[in-house]
């Protein structure tokens, strides 16, 4: 039985994308073998199109196409955590009805690569995304078909709360456990604990990878 890890009594540090707990961290995500995904290649092999791995600033871009193709365009698309808003301006631009939640105002950048053309896109000054300028809270997911969240911080288990109370899919992608409720034990892995609390929740899960470097890996909760 995974045992959560509840508050403070112990020094959260963050510390190279991870919390570290004393001299204790949380493990990693699994691998793509653990999870039942095809690798990309081997590892002697030498890359290239789209399987060459691309660098982190666009994991937005693979992110949109990923949800583009797994889930109807009428759906209202929750972005949780999703700081300047560009995955909800692509998902915009692609017709969902998307919207970002974030505590902190921050204007959408000025430009993007459109990896389908490999041509830079400016986005004009004038352009905005609707914005719920707060902390995520489960009953804000209410009115909303699907909730999304790309590394959000303290956000992954009222995400999964929320896709069990209302019936909506939760499209996650966990980075680490900075402002959580609940937390695994040291050296226990933080993925693997919230597909736990998933499956707990009544939830089915479903893995998918996206071809970008870090932590890439990411999960469907419904």
């Amino acid at each position: 039985m995974v045992q959560p890890v509840r508050n403070a009594t112990l020094t959260r540090i963050a510390f190279a994308g991870c919390v570290v707990l004393g001299t204790h961290k949380h493990l990693p995500p699994p691998s793509l073998e653990e999870l039942g995904l095809e690798s990309f290649g081997r590892p002697d092999e030498r890359l290239s199109g789209a399987r060459l791995l691309k660098p982190k600033k666009f994991r937005f871009q693979l992110l949109a196409d990923f949800i583009e193709a797994n889930f109807d365009a009428s759906m209202r698309v929750l972005d949780v955590g999703g700081g300047k808003g560009l995955l909800t301006y692509l998902l915009r631009l692609r017709g969902y009805a998307a919207c970002v939640v974030e505590p902190e105002f921050q204007v959408l950048p000025g430009k993007y690569k459109d990896l389908n053309t490999n041509k830079r896109v400016k986005i004009p000054q004038t352009e905005s995304v609707p914005r719920i300028s707060e902390n995520f809270e489960v009953e804000l997911a209410e009115n909303f078909d699907l909730i999304v969240g790309l590394h959000a911080h303290g956000a992954n288990l009222k995400m999964l709360e929320a896709a069990a109370r209302f019936g909506k899919p939760c499209v996650l992608m966990p980075c680490c456990v900075i402002g959580e409720s609940a937390t695994p034990t040291p050296g226990e892995s933080w993925f693997k604990w919230l597909v736990h609390m998933a499956e707990e929740a009544g939830l089915g899960v479903e893995y998918f990878c996206l071809n970008f470097k870090g932590q890439n890996v990411g999960f469907i909760a419904r």
